[in-house]
């Protein structure tokens, strides 16, 4: 039971940190990032032109639709410009995203907001993935594969089926993972005594180096017969798919308060999305 209360008491704390950063960095002094121009050339080679200014001097880059990165400034400076040959790069609409990450002398780092650039009318996007209905199938259908799972604890070791679905996320800064969500998850244990479990929690994300993310959650979890409890996990974000999944891990305690030999463990690998989440 120490054990658990630790695994509650050590999430609890990190999403409360999380929180109480997020609420100073508003009172906190951001630096101004103003777009001079943006837009594309006519001529060939099509070439991105980027200039801006920062109300300090800082280091840049640039994101591109989402994926392609960019150094602008190695060095700190206020007056930023770049130009980026669009030859090789394929795109799946006309209007392109893109944001500027700015890191000033301190180390602190701040985002732009979204901006965009057209494209001209003779670059060709994808045709590949043009088709949005086709798209939109097979992200459902990898969407719906459950993940599986190694269950053990007190009385034995299981296989078991889950299917988490992110129900409310809420938007972050880099607009590529949401700061946090609320999820319902359904888990189907095989040849346990309890087979089924519904759970209902919420997962804090942030972004680490060399992985995607580390998030950890807790859930409230019923096997609709009286087995009521708790889970305390954490999920570690492995890489990107098809620029719409994430391949992640997972390690997640469970446990039923007041009652020492309920306690098993989960460990599973899956697929995160928030494929049909309502953001806020």
């Amino acid at each position: 039971m120490n054990k658990t209360m630790l695994i509650v008491f050590v999430i609890s704390i990190l999403i409360s940190d999380r929180n109480f950063a997020q609420f100073s960095g508003n009172k906190k002094d951001s630096v101004d990032i103003t777009v001079i121009d943006s837009y594309v050339t006519p001529e060939i080679p099509h070439t991105f032109l980027l200039s801006f200014f920062t109300s300090e001097a800082c280091k840049s880059k640039v994101v591109i639709d989402g994926k392609f990165t960019y150094p602008v400034s190695d060095v700190f400076t206020d007056n930023h410009n770049l130009k980026i040959d669009l030859t090789k790069l394929h795109f799946k609409e006309k209007e392109i995203p893109f944001y500027i990450i700015v890191e000033d002398s301190s180390g602190n780092s701040y985002r732009s907001d979204i901006n965009t650039f057209d494209l001209p009318g003779d670059i060709k996007i994808d045709e590949g993935d043009s088709n949005f209905l086709l798209l939109c199938l097979f992200g459902t259908t990898v969407f719906a594969l459950p993940d599986p799972v190694y269950v053990t604890g007190p009385n034995g070791n299981y296989f078991s089926l889950t299917k988490e679905i992110p129900l409310i996320s809420f938007r972050s800064k880099n607009f590529v993972y949401p700061a946090g969500y609320f999820s319902a998850e359904y888990s189907y244990i095989f040849n346990a005594a309890s087979k089924n479990f519904l759970r209902l929690g919420y997962k804090e994300l942030f972004e680490v180096p060399v992985f995607q993310y580390i998030s950890p959650g807790i859930d409230g979890f019923t096997d609709f017969r009286g087995f009521n409890g708790l889970s305390a996990e954490v999920s570690i974000g492995l890489f990107r798919l098809l620029n719409t999944f994430t391949l992640y891990t997972r390690y997640r305690y469970n446990f039923k308060p007041g009652d020492s030999g309920s306690q098993f463990s989960e460990i599973s690998i899956g697929l995160y999305s928030s494929f049909f989440s309502v953001y806020f």
